[in-house]
């Protein structure tokens, strides 16, 4: 299996660090409702998990949310609420539109609120190793106190200053020094400090996250290619800075960007409103460096620029879950994409095509089974070699660094071969292989699509939980009805509180017990 470590800058042959494969996505800042741009990095990394799996690895799945950023600050000014309850507020979006796409839920979501003391504790140790310093109730990064700064961008110290210019401050030792704790601005969330009251820069924060999840050296690294620099480049600097352990990440996956094609009125905005990602990003496609290769006639989908939301394009009614994700999954995870409402909807007529495929070999195998009881032999041994060469063509395309294109045309090629296969299926025509025929090639049909994350029939309310968080769901379940039989009511409530903020479950007492569901 071959990976594109954008480290290495070629493709490299997958062996995880341990016995478990530890990955970690940057995940939402969740400041509006989430958009395309959102769905498509997150079926990337669902694909990505979900492949490895099928592959035979064991993943631990870790996925982020900043809830405290100056852009949640201002989207509660915005919505006329305090920053925690904007944060609250997309979070919650988040979930009600993931799992209607087939989105499983992270092993665990980690909170920036939640790890403060973390967060501070691995400032101090920067700043005790030398490679940080505290000024006025600000922490920087030094960066030449980490000579590989640049290894993952491989961007020189020109490009990299670029970004540096909009947050000037005399204050630096390097321009390119970058905030680890940032002092609390009048009427802004803060929490106490060894360096006055403040909270985390944005780098540290899933530095911290990471290492306190998944240890000191992780194997895979998901994010949108917007991150390479510089977030990821700066995870780098300060994981590495304080473990002293080489490489942090062993491969790092970046998802391309969805784009919208720019309106001729369109004109950039001025420099003193664009953040400094925006600006390096900026300057790095004007020099032929941006990742993926965005044309300039588009501009990416973002909250601070044009978007459409994943909530409005399924509100319409017409474009199923499953086909916005079969659309979402159409290029190569690396490849830029651009929205087409038109591809979009032929996305939709492929996936219907599919399901049809799917409810037919059902109906048909029913019948057949119905229409020879008992009289069944072994499956067509011709169908089921082409069934495997579907699989192994499957695999080959998946193994080839998840190129998922591929994969969606092998998908059709056997759906294809299967319709016509049955269109001339009569009762004249039974054999005793034909029902069990039917059944494998549903099977592989339905597996080759649910390896991507595509189900195969209408959107189900908890359908995108694995059988490892359905037993564990339920099991909390039966836990929580013992402890309500024995009046342990404390108990009781830790375990819904858990259900709820873990799995998204709500649990509604019966006299028949316990039933619990997703919420919408």
């Amino acid at each position: 299996m071959q990976l594109f470590n954008t480290e290495a800058g070629r493709k490299e042959t997958f062996e995880p660090i341990g016995d478990v494969v530890k990955m970690y996505v940057c995940g939402l800042t969740p400041k509006n409702d989430p958009h395309l741009g959102h769905a498509r990095l997150f079926a990337v990394n669902d694909t990505v998990r979900r492949y490895l799996e099928y592959r035979g690895y064991t993943v631990r799945y870790i996925q982020n949310f900043t809830d405290i950023d100056d852009k949640i600050i201002e989207a509660g000014l915005r919505d006329g609420i305090p920053a925690f309850e904007a944060a609250k507020r997309y979070t919650e979006a988040y979930f009600a539109v993931m799992g209607r796409l087939g989105i499983r839920r992270a092993d665990e979501f980690t909170y920036v609120t939640q790890y403060i003391p973390q967060i501070i504790a691995m400032v101090e140790g920067l700043i005790a190793k030398g490679h940080a310093y505290a000024v006025d109730g600000d922490v920087f990064f030094s960066v030449p106190s980490f000579p590989a700064y640049g290894r993952l961008s491989g961007r020189d110290e020109k490009a990299m200053r670029v970004g540096a210019r909009i947050e000037e401050d005399a204050r630096k030792r390097d321009p390119r020094d970058f905030a680890l704790w940032k002092s609390a601005k009048p009427n802004e969330p803060w929490w106490e400090s060894p360096w006055g009251h403040g909270r985390p820069g944005w780098h540290i924060e899933c530095s911290t996250m990471a290492m306190h999840a998944l240890g000191e050296q992780i194997d895979i690294h998901g994010g949108g290619s917007d991150l390479i620099f510089p977030h990821h480049e700066n995870e780098i600097a300060q994981s590495e800075s304080f473990t002293g352990k080489v490489p942090f990440v062993r491969f790092w996956l970046h998802t391309g960007m969805l784009s919208l094609p720019a309106d001729d009125g369109d004109e950039p905005a001025p420099q003193a409103e664009l953040d400094a990602e925006a600006v390096a990003e900026t300057v790095a496609n004007e020099e032929g460096e941006g990742p993926g290769g965005l044309e300039r006639s588009t501009q990416k989908m973002a909250h601070s620029g044009s978007f459409v939301t994943i909530a409005s394009v399924l509100a319409a009614g017409d474009i199923p879950p499953m086909a916005l994700r079969t659309y979402l999954l159409g290029q190569q995870y690396r490849a830029n994409l651009l929205y087409s409402e038109e591809q979009l909807r032929a996305s939709v007529v492929r996936w219907r095509r599919w399901a049809e495929t799917a409810a037919n070999l059902r109906r048909l195998g029913a019948w057949a089974a119905a229409e020879r009881p008992g009289d069944e032999a072994a499956a067509d041994p011709n169908t089921l070699k082409r069934l495997e060469a579907a699989r192994a063509e499957f695999i080959a395309a998946m193994d080839d660094d998840l190129n998922t294109s591929r994969a969606l045309s092998v998908i059709d090629e056997l759906a294809h071969r299967i319709n016509d296969a049955t269109s001339g299926l009569r009762a004249e025509t039974l054999t005793p292989e034909t029902a069990p025929t039917l059944r494998a090639s549903l099977d592989m049909l339905t597996e080759l699509a649910g390896v991507l994350g595509i189900a195969l029939e209408d959107e189900e309310p908890g359908s995108a939980l694995s059988e490892r968080e359905r037993a564990a769901i339920e099991e909390l379940v039966r836990l929580r009805d013992l402890a309500r039989k024995e009046k342990h009511w404390a108990e009781s409530d830790r375990i819904r509180k858990e259900l709820d903020e873990r799995y998204h479950v709500t649990v509604k007492d019966t006299p028949q017990g316990a039933v619990w569901s997703v919420k919408e």
